[in-house]
Formats: structure tokens, C-alpha cells, sequence
């Protein structure tokens, strides 16, 4: 009979991954105001009854029965492209614009976070970063700033490990822009082999030579893997070169070099394409709005376990998402571009719906 009055009193597993995902909405904030805040409403509407917020330990236990897969297979779910044609920013040419890049994220200071994920060095002598760190790989809608996909590894495995397991979400009509250390021969045949177009720039020692000139300047040419059987059969691509006006610094004296799979010069211009190019720098955006302006500035993942990292970091995927789709919808039915819509604006309504009126933001 205990067992069985035990088990009543387990959270249900959606209302833990209710509170799971409010505790990203409302990060930093402790375990007990955010589920104070979860169910302020159904109080207010006198629907509580006897319930009562539970302890800190019970949420805790809650959220170890829980674990991560809930978490990643809801954000596999629901995390679509969400832009339409009329979208500012979302489409060229008929091509879904996507980027692909990496961050890493600051976890807990516990042996198991260290072991499982690792700890960097601090580049400044033989010490070692003040916290493990986790290595997330995304790919990226450009013109609404949504998380599509993404990959979790301790920060040991290298980012190109991690996006070569993306083309999973690619297919035909799509434009993946990507940074040059991403160009190499089995990456790019990976994401080419899906049906995706692809715009990537290209490291300054890499040597393109020409092998047909083409009349906007740019030109056909070819990369090989540097080992295995892969170096015996080159890649054809279309090299574009260009300088930034006015710009200092590095790229400023050799310029830019990017690679594309649009060997069309009459239908894609270089010109167009390296004004293009500079959309990539939108998932950086995407990162900031994530671990800055929703985790919270140099808020380091608070769980001490592995499992609830990867929860935490789901949780936040999810959250972003489901802001960004709000975004979006307002920027829809006001006409405005995407951008013009405050994200920290949007986290505070957000923040507040959920307070006043039960279900009304749900990722």
C-alpha cells in the first residue's frame, strides 16, 4: 500500500516536463519561484484545490526519473522550419537559407560533468578552464532564427564531428552557409549528397586553382580530400573572390574566398552570393539570444549530473524555439521583419502569460 501511495504522488511525467521547460523560460531563477510562477494562475483561478508546491528535494527526484530523452525527442518533434516565402531574410532565390556553427556551454563543477564532458584549457598556461564545458553543434534557419537540429558532445569532440551529423535535416532546397572550418571533402559531400546547396567559406592557406574562368569573376575549380581513397576523386566547386570595402583587420589585405555547389554564374552571381554570405552570421545571433539573453549572462548549467545537462540544454532548444515561432506570428500579423522584434520583450510577455494565464505558452 505504501508503494502504491508513493506512486500517486509522483509528479506526472508532462507536468515535470512543464517545469523542466519553465525552468528555461525563467532561468536563473530556483526550482520553488518557478513553480510557483507554473501555477500562480490555476491559484488564481481557484484550481489548485489541496495541491501544493511541491518540496525542492521531490522536483529534484522529479527531474532524475525524468531525464533527457523526453526532452530531445520532443525538440526532434517540433523543431521545423518555420519561415515562409514572404519571411524578410528566410529565402534566396527559392532557397531556404540555413547556417551550421557551433558554441560550447559552461556546465556544473562536478566530477561527473567533468569525466563525461570534459574541461578545456584556459589558454593561459597549463591550467584548466574554471568548469566542464559541453560542444553543441546547430543548424540554423536564417530568417527566423530557429534551431532545426542539433548535436551534444563533451567539448573533446571537434565541431566538425558534430555537424557531420546534421545533413540529417537537409534535403533539396535549402542554402547551408558555413565558416571555413568546416571545408573539407567528406563534410562537404555529406551535405551535398542530401540535395542541399551550399555556400562555405574557405580557409586563407587552401589553393583553388583555376580551371574555368567564368565571366562574373569567379571560377571553377576543385577540392581533394588530404587522405584516403577520397583523394583520388576531386570535388568540382565554384570559387568566388572579394574584398569588403573600408574593412581592417583580418580577411581586410587577402580578401574572402568562398565555395559553392552553384556552378551557374548567370543564375546565382558571385556579387549576390558573397553579399550573401554575410546571413551566416545570424547563428550567432541565435547563440547569443540562447546563453545570454534566455540562460542568462555567465549563468553556468546548474545540474550536477550529465542526464541533467543534456535535459537543461534540450529544455532551452525547446524554449527558444517556441519564442522564436511567437516572434515570428507577431512580426506576421504587424508586417514587420522578424528582426525588428525584441527577443527580450518577447521572453518577458512570454514569462508573464505563463504567470497570469495557465497554458497559454507552450513549447
Amino acid at each position: 500500500m505504501r508503494g502504491a501511495e508513493r506512486r500517486r504522488r509522483l509528479l506526472p511525467a508532462r507536468l515535470v516536463v512543464y517545469f523542466v521547460l519553465g525552468l528555461a523560460l525563467f532561468s536563473p531563477a530556483p526550482y520553488l519561484e518557478v513553480m510557483r510562477h507554473l501555477v500562480e494562475g490555476l491559484r488564481g483561478q481557484k484550481l489548485l484545490g489541496s495541491w501544493h508546491v511541491p518540496a525542492k528535494s521531490s522536483l529534484f527526484r522529479a527531474r532524475q526519473r525524468l531525464g533527457s530523452e523526453p526532452l530531445r525527442v520532443l525538440f526532434a518533434t517540433t523543431a521545423k522550419p518555420m519561415a515562409t516565402e514572404t519571411t524578410p531574410g528566410a529565402f534566396w532565390r527559392g532557397l531556404r537559407l540555413l547556417a551550421v556553427d557551433g558554441t560550447c556551454w559552461d556546465v556544473a563543477d562536478s566530477e561527473a560533468n567533468e569525466v563525461a564532458f570534459g574541461r578545456p584549457g584556459n589558454g593561459r598556461g597549463p591550467g584548466k578552464s574554471a568548469f566542464p564545458q559541453v560542444r553543441m553543434a546547430a543548424l540554423v534557419e536564417v530568417g527566423s532564427h530557429a534551431v532545426l537540429d542539433a548535436e551534444l558532445a563533451g567539448c573533446r569532440t571537434g565541431e566538425v564531428t558534430l555537424v557531420g551529423r546534421l545533413p540529417r535535416s537537409l534535403g533539396p532546397g535549402q542554402l547551408v552557409l558555413a565558416d571555413r572550418e568546416f571545408l573539407g571533402v567528406p563534410l562537404w559531400q555529406a551535405f551535398s549528397a542530401t540535395g542541399a546547396e551550399l555556400l562555405w567559406r574557405v580557409p586563407a592557406n587552401r589553393v583553388l586553382p583555376v580551371i574555368k574562368q567564368l565571366r562574373d569573376g569567379s571560377w571553377l575549380s576543385q577540392i581533394r580530400a588530404s587522405s584516403g581513397p577520397a583523394r583520388n576523386e576531386p570535388v568540382v566547386v565554384r570559387v568566388l573572390a572579394y574584398q569588403l570595402k573600408g574593412q581592417v583587420g583580418e580577411g581586410a589585405a587577402d580578401g574572402y574566398r568562398l565555395v559553392t555547389t552553384l556552378l551557374d554564374a548567370r543564375r546565382h552571381p558571385a556579387r549576390q552570393l558573397a553579399a550573401l554570405y554575410r546571413e551566416r552570421w545570424e547563428v550567432e545571433s541565435v547563440f547569443a539570444e540562447i546563453k545570454t539573453h534566455q540562460r542568462g549572462a555567465r549563468v553556468v548549467l546548474s545540474s550536477k549530473t550529465p542526464e541533467g545537462v543534456r535535459q537543461q540544454i534540450w529544455a532551452h532548444l525547446l524554449v527558444h524555439h517556441a519564442l522564436r515561432e511567437l516572434m515570428l506570428r507577431t512580426a506576421a500579423t504587424r508586417g514587420l521583419d522578424p528582426d525588428r522584434v525584441s527577443f527580450t520583450e518577447t521572453r518577458r510577455s512570454a514569462r508573464r502569460s505563463v504567470t497570469v494565464t495557465p497554458g497559454s505558452f507552450s513549447p
